[in-house]
Formats: C-alpha cells, structure tokens, sequence
C-alpha cells in the first residue's frame, strides 16, 4: 500500500475511534478486517500482529496508534 494510502486509512481509523488504548503500550485497533494488536517494545518501537505487518514491516495500524499518540502529545502541551 502505497504511503499517502496508508496515511489515510490510520487517520480514519482514528477519527472513527478504532483505536483503543487497553494498558501500558497496547492498543485495540479494529480494522477493516479484523481487530489487531499494537505492541510499544521496551525501544519505543510499535509492532502489530495483522498480516500486513508481518509481511511488510508497516501497517495503517501502527500508523493510527502513532497519529493518535500525537495528538495526546500535542493536547497535553
């Protein structure tokens, strides 16, 4: 998928509120086909356990759970 693509589904995923915070550094992300889980390592870096991501390395998933903590960043300022 190309990354303007991939870029537009996260952010979708967060406007409609398919991203769910479950404890420190894990995430419920329901997407199109299925709920998947993003995982924050001890490094700060995100993996998820959807197929895209195992096969490629990046997934509108992470992106959504990265475009989500941004914006907290950004209304805790």
């Amino acid at each position: 998928m190309p990354v303007d693509k991939l870029y537009e589904k996260a952010k979708r995923l967060v406007e409609s509120r398919r991203v769910e915070p479950i404890g420190a550094g894990i995430y419920n992300v329901i997407g199109d086909h299925g709920t998947y889980t993003v995982v924050e390592d001890h490094t700060g870096k995100l993996s998820c356990n959807c197929e895209g991501f195992l096969k490629k390395a990046r997934c509108s998933h992470v992106a959504a759970v990265i475009i989500l903590t941004k914006m907290k960043g950004k209304k805790l300022e």
